[in-house]
């Protein structure tokens, strides 16, 4: 109890001391951005010290839903503040091509500070001349050649896959969420990393209770502003459970790294013109001498582990619940597959993937319904005025709200409704150029889309050619949460029926 009390006053006053010297401290070009901010329209203002944020520690649900109604309310641009943190929130294509088109704003926000323990400072996370040599370095490991070996990679875990699925088919339905994120993982784990990881053994397992935890941790402490400084997070929980956390995530990829390097032998002529995978590329750069280290390795190993295996996984589910809810697309998807693969159950190559342009189209509505990002952050670099005439100083952080940008019913009439043919030519070109970003856009867009385009259209080639999907949660009925990536609150259910 006394302890208790100590810990509870030795926070209070921690709090009192980093407010008022924050305040105190703050320079005359904080103050001016702080000011143009809230110049912004926004939520009023709960009081003087959490500012109009207080109610985003709510439920994710709840939060989620906050969030959406007002991007409705304040479009194209509003304001959240509170203590010395104020942010810009923009919605319009138009403030988001002024953005991501300028390479004085490629500095990613703070709230990507909260990854960093775990990620380090790799591509995900870094900027400047650090951010453009790791991008030079991985780049080649997303050739289309390279793709194109990969295809056997993703056949072989869908039909694994598939395996399972099928041991399913008995039940009323099946809850699909943990199923795909077992198959991405082993997916990045044998295509980026070219090992293979079935995640069964107890310390895989582990590493997946890691990533959700701690993604969980970081949000809870996002949600918080006051929690970013460490002095006043280190007396909670949170931070202890994020050590423990980033300790197994680090363990577990550092001993997949020292595994690939036991057999990784000295490049020879033949194999340095062969385009390698990701691990063995910065494996074989750190030998030659060049810009990465251990640490580097493994840095961008663990970002790739986390990006390449959860937006793959969470879009896939999502799919496959629309796919499930919509039977007309089922039917369309499935009778373009006979089309171009012949026997549905043919394993699709390269070439094939190619052609299934109404395959794709639903993906890219499934994007733009579910963008696995729902927003992104930067720094502004220098000043900008918005296209409605707001201005904003260096140094601002601006918040880009793909979700509300994807479901802005000026730009997606109807925008409830899954319709895959907004996404043909014709529809595209009347769009914005960055009226559709799930991948991000400009200078930071993301090196794996066309790895996670096929790897999508693999899977739904072998679930759908061997399975018939209904319904049990739907677009409808399903409950979204705010995330570092978009979730549902519960997990995804789906009914799996041999197809004849």
């Amino acid at each position: 109890m006394l302890l208790g009390i100590v810990l509870l006053g030795v926070t209070a006053l921690t709090t009192l001391y980093y407010f008022f010297k924050v305040e105190t401290k703050k320079s005359k070009k904080s103050r001016s951005r702080v000011r143009h901010i809230k110049k912004l329209p926004g939520p009023p203002t709960f009081n003087w010290f959490l500012g109009n944020i207080y109610p985003l520690q709510d439920s994710p649900d709840k939060i989620f839903q906050l969030l959406r109604k007002w991007g409705v309310e304040y479009y194209p641009i509003y304001k959240l503040w509170a203590m010395s943190v104020a942010v810009a929130n923009v919605m319009s294509p138009e403030d988001m091509k002024l953005i991501l088109t300028n390479i004085k704003h490629i500095r990613k926000s703070p709230v990507y500070d909260s990854l960093k323990k775990w990620l380090g400072t790799g591509i995900l996370t870094s900027s400047g001349t650090k951010w453009q040599t790791r991008r030079k370095i991985l780049t080649p490991a997303f050739h289309f050649k390279i793709l194109q070996d990969f295809i056997e990679i993703f056949n072989e875990k869908t039909e694994e896959m598939v395996e399972v699925l099928k041991r399913e088919c008995d039940k009323t339905c099946t809850e699909i969420t943990p199923i795909i994120t077992h198959f991405a993982l082993k997916v990045i784990g044998e295509t980026a990393m070219g090992m293979k990881l079935e995640f069964v053994s107890k310390k895989e397992e582990a590493y997946k209770t890691a990533i959700h935890g701690l993604i969980d941790t970081i949000m809870f402490r996002i949600c918080r502003p006051y929690l970013l400084n460490i002095w006043l997070y280190i007396f909670t929980p949170h931070f202890y459970r994020e050590l423990k956390f980033v300790k197994t995530l680090h363990s577990f990829t550092r001993n997949v790294i020292a595994e690939k390097e036991k057999d990784f032998h000295s490049c020879s002529t033949e194999r340095t013109r062969k385009r390698l995978a990701m691990l063995d590329l910065l494996l074989t750069v750190k030998r030659e001498g060049g810009p990465i280290d251990n640490e580097g390795i493994r840095e961008e190993v663990d970002g790739f582990m986390f990006g390449g295996h959860d937006t793959v996984s969470t879009t896939i589910t999502f799919a496959l619940m629309v796919i499930a809810s919509r039977p007309k697309v089922q039917e369309e998807i499935v009778q373009e597959m006979r089309d171009v693969l012949g026997d549905i159950r043919k394993k699709p190559q390269y070439r094939d993937l190619q052609e299934l342009t109404y395959m794709e189209r639903c993906i890219k509505e499934t994007l733009r319904f579910y963008p696995s990002a729902p927003y992104i952050a930067r720094i502004l670099g220098e000043d900008l005025v918005t296209h409605t005439g707001y201005k904003l100083k260096k140094g601002t952080v601006v918040q880009m709200h793909i979700y509300d940008l994807h479901h802005n019913p000026d730009i997606y009439p109807d925008p409830e409704k899954f319709d895959p043919d907004r996404f043909l030519p014709h529809n595209c070109d009347q769009r914005h150029p960055f009226a559709y970003i799930p991948f991000s856009a400009g200078h930071r867009n993301c090196l794996g889309q066309k790895f996670a385009m096929l790897e999508m259209k693999a899977v739904l080639c072998g679930i759908l050619g061997s399975f018939v999907l209904e319904a049990v949660d739907t677009p409808e009925s399903i409950v979204l949460v705010a995330d570092i990536m978009i979730r549902s609150k519960n997990s995804i259910r789906v009914k799996f029926l041999p197809r004849m």
